[in-house]
């Protein structure tokens, strides 16, 4: 008998895996840097590199999943899938080495899930309280609100993230003034389109809770509390002022690679993205009037999770 789910999320920068019980208690969890999207930005492809790179960690997930006892998988890939001309070849990669057909999801579908795992379980006296949640993803960012009463109310996604920003803008390490002027002020623009679709998270913003998912933010997070080891309890609703966001955005935006890595906090596998996406954040945060983003662990991940086993229904083995 079968106990357990898994969710396997396809990133521009990662390829994570969640596996729950049927009650939603977390089994395993791993999120590997495996730079799906790396040639995206030159090619307009994924390419035989990036899909070795998945394919390596999806042979080591089905042993996992295999040794959980997982009965239902819901494999589901965002803007790197979305954007590529070879996304046939991930679709088929997926269906080869686990069985599953492959969800490529569209940024409304992405912002939901984020906002569902980010709010989950968040204790609140008033149900009306506005949430907002920013996802920075390595290809875009997701903006989304709403209340525990009401539940989602708006979601908005947009083509910035930190592997974007940084194959697309950056070429000098560390990126000259220009580079980072000409990521900021496409941001920018982002933003407003922003604001433009979706007024009200103007006024969710300034009345509610900000919530921050996705790797540039937890980075962050590591980086200012000089985060060592692997126990990142500690970044679980850890709130970071626009103070010291814009101090971490200083510090590394103008260190090269070599003294950047050295960082407390800072992975090794995220010193060449960090400065693309604390540039979605740290503009993110001055254009929308963000004085504290709240930390959170929990993301898409979480939210699909809960998503999958709502439509199994109670009983699903």
């Amino acid at each position: 008998m079968t106990t357990s789910i898994a969710i396997i999320d396809f990133g521009t920068i990662t390829t994570r895996l969640l596996i729950v019980d049927a009650h939603g208690n977390e089994i395993d969890r791993d999120q590997p840097v495996t730079r799906m999207g790396a040639d995206l930005a030159s090619t307009g492809k994924i390419g035989t590199d990036g899909l070795s790179r998945v394919e390596a960690v999806l042979i080591d997930y089905r042993e996992r999943m295999d040794r959980a006892d997982v009965g239902t998988i819901w494999a589901i890939a965002t803007s790197a899938a979305r954007d590529a001309a070879d996304q046939s070849a991930l679709v088929e990669l997926v269906k080869q080495t686990i069985g599953v057909d492959l969800d490529i999801i569209d940024g409304v579908t992405e912002g939901r899930l984020a906002f569902a795992g980010a709010t989950d379980g968040l204790i609140t006296n008033d149900p009306s309280k506005l949430f907002v949640v920013i996802d920075i993803g390595g290809g875009s960012t997701e903006f989304s609100y709403g209340t525990a009463n009401d539940g989602l109310l708006g979601v908005q996604s947009v083509d910035i993230g930190a592997s974007r920003v940084t194959s697309t803008y950056f070429e000098n390490d560390p990126p000259h003034a220009a580079e980072l002027s000409a990521a900021l002020s496409v941001i920018q623009l982002h933003l407003d389109d922003v604001v433009r679709e979706m007024p009200s998270v103007v006024a969710a913003i300034s009345s509610g809770t900000v919530i921050g998912v996705g790797g540039t933010i937890t980075t962050v997070g590591a980086v200012e509390i000089g985060l060592v080891g692997e126990d990142r309890t500690a970044l679980q609703h850890f709130a970071l002022s626009i103070a010291a966001v814009e101090d971490v955005f200083r510090t590394i935006a103008t260190e090269p690679r070599d003294a950047r890595r050295y960082n407390p906090g800072l992975p090794e596998n995220r010193v060449d993205l960090i400065v693309g996406g604390c540039c979605v954040l740290v503009e993110s945060m001055r254009h929308l009037a963000i004085d504290e983003i709240i930390v959170s662990e929990r993301d898409l991940l979480d939210g699909a999770a809960s998503d999958l086993l709502e439509r199994l229904g109670p009983s699903p083995w």
